[in-house]
């Protein structure tokens, strides 16, 4: 009798766990559970580190080249190129120049 209990207790559990999953998965079909707020927050505190490393990188970046942006100052000032004139080989057209003469020396 020991025998067949215990080799009926395999297929009663088999059964039984079948059941347990049916249920449950009825169960959750009809009870969705609420989204968890803390997948929101994880994404809101992502997001808010991705624009404070952004800023970050916008503020080393400006203050590297912030130079380039303020425009030129008194000591960097160009000077005008007084000894460049245009000559008589100019071309007066929008064509191409007249190749400049060799020169030896």
């Amino acid at each position: 009798m020991g025998d067949t209990l215990l080799a009926l207790s395999i297929p009663v559990l088999v059964f039984a766990s079948g059941i347990y999953a049916a249920c449950e998965s009825w169960w959750r079909r009809r009870h969705p559970a609420p989204p968890s707020p803390y997948t929101h927050q994880a994404a809101r505190l992502a997001e808010h580190a991705m624009l404070v490393d952004a800023e970050r990188i916008v503020n080393g970046a400006y203050e590297t080249l912030g130079t380039l942006y303020a425009g030129p100052t008194a000591a960097d000032t160009p000077v005008p190129a007084t000894a460049v004139r245009p000559g008589a080989a100019a071309s007066q057209d929008h064509d191409r120049s007249a190749p400049a003469p060799a020169q030896r020396g």
